[in-house]
């Protein structure tokens, strides 16, 4: 364990971070969001809606999420929603397991639907980098090998599922950030 993991997530958790996941078209550079998951620190659902892409869910995301392109039939569009995110998201942290998928995600999202797109810059953080360094499995040398949520949720006693629904997918995330941090009066 990372003891200056460990103070950063302290220091970060004081600032009242939020944490969300996406779920997606797919992987790909035309991949868009499908779902979104907003929760506060402590795990409290803040936003978790279905939005209808511009293209079709290929039916082996389906087969990974779930969501059907039924499901987001009367669902809100990324331009409906995001003013709704962008206002979650101002001026708060935002923890992210895997930030630059999810960012990539939001950023291609963007693009498909003609929004300009601003970084979040120091705001968003990675909790699958920052995890790593805590776990410490080494991959080659200095090199910290990456965990699935799953694998961090199960090392770290988690009883919550890595369900790949966005909002239980934030809610974990949190779970393992708060993990990371421990008590605030351990040394």
């Amino acid at each position: 364990m990372s003891q200056n993991t460990v103070l950063r997530a302290r220091r970060i958790l004081r600032s009242d971070p939020l944490f969300f996941d996406t779920e997606t078209t797919g992987l790909d550079r035309f991949a868009e969001i499908v779902e979104i998951g907003v929760v506060d620190a402590a795990g409290q659902t803040l936003l978790d809606s279905l939005v209808r892409p511009k293209r079709r869910i290929p039916a082996d995301a389906t087969s990974v999420h779930g969501i059907t392109n039924e499901m987001v039939l009367d669902a809100p569009t990324w331009p409906e929603i995001w003013p709704q995110v962008k206002h979650l998201f101002a001026d708060r942290r935002v923890g992210i397991f895997n930030a630059d998928f999810d960012l990539r995600m939001m950023r291609q999202s963007h693009e498909r639907h003609d929004l300009s797109w601003e970084e979040m810059g120091g705001r968003a953080f990675c909790v699958m980098k920052m995890y790593a360094r805590y776990y410490g499995e080494l991959r080659g040398i200095g090199n910290m090998k990456w965990q699935s949520l799953q694998r961090a949720g199960q090392q770290c006693g988690i009883a919550l599922p890595n369900s790949h629904r966005a909002v239980d997918d934030a809610r974990l995330t949190s779970a393992v950030f708060r993990h990371m941090a421990g008590p605030e009066d351990s040394p």
